[in-house]
């Protein structure tokens, strides 16, 4: 692979910010994306280039995906970093990116599809004969159904988006009240954050014990 000569981040805040110095020490140059609420902000202010994506509401800008694409288009990025959490786990935008010839910072398209998706991963996981949380690994239609699931799993239950992370769209529930009003606010969260209000329910493990291993790779 050739040298990347200018990336975009796709992102914003301290993760755009960290890319971007890394990037100049390595002498690649950056582009930052910004939405209305960004455009004084310290990332767009350190990039070499900056492209205005749109409102200030994350799904109106940061991930539509079209128009980062017009911003790599734009600009002649040669790669995307996608940061954490909005497209970072898309695999739909790593596909575009590829489709284009950009080079994507990040896991290939087939590891996005098959852990980027939570129930996806459990299912795997479970096919694989790897322990997991109990839960319904279906989608929920309403709050109703979610409700249901809830009590026939036992609380506490925890609340999850589907396609979630860092913490988002996520909801503990200590009784039916809560998993009513944890799914409806977990799925509005998800969709303004992910583009996807896909939310299952899995039992809540108290004062767990977490292990967590980070895996890189290189093409």
């Amino acid at each position: 692979m050739p040298a990347l000569k200018k990336i975009l981040v796709a992102n914003r805040g301290e993760i755009a910010c960290r890319v971007i110095r890394t990037a100049r020490k390595m002498g690649i140059k950056t582009v930052a994306v910004y939405s209305d609420a960004d455009a004084e902000a310290l990332h767009v202010r350190m990039a070499d280039e900056a492209v205005h994506i749109g409102p200030a509401p994350s799904s109106q800008s940061y991930i539509v995906i079209d128009k980062i694409l017009d911003a790599i288009r734009t600009t002649g990025a040669d790669a995307v970093h996608p940061g954490y959490g909005f497209l970072s786990e898309n695999a739909a935008f790593a596909q575009a990116l590829e489709k284009a010839g950009v080079v994507f910072i990040g896991p290939p398209v087939k590891a996005i599809q098959a852990m980027g998706d939570k129930i996806t991963s459990k299912k795997i996981a479970a096919e694989a004969g790897v322990s997991t949380v109990p839960g319904h690994m279906g989608l929920i239609e309403d709050a109703e159904e979610a409700v249901k699931i809830s009590a026939s799993i036992g609380y506490p239950v925890m609340i999850k988006a589907s396609a979630g992370g860092g913490g988002k769209g996520m909801r503990i529930a200590w009784n039916d009240a809560e998993a009513r009003e944890g799914f409806q606010s977990s799925r509005n969260e998800a969709k303004n954050s992910f583009g996807d209000d896909r939310i299952f329910i899995e039992k809540f493990v108290d004062q767990p014990r977490h292990i967590e291993i980070q895996v890189l790779g290189d093409q």
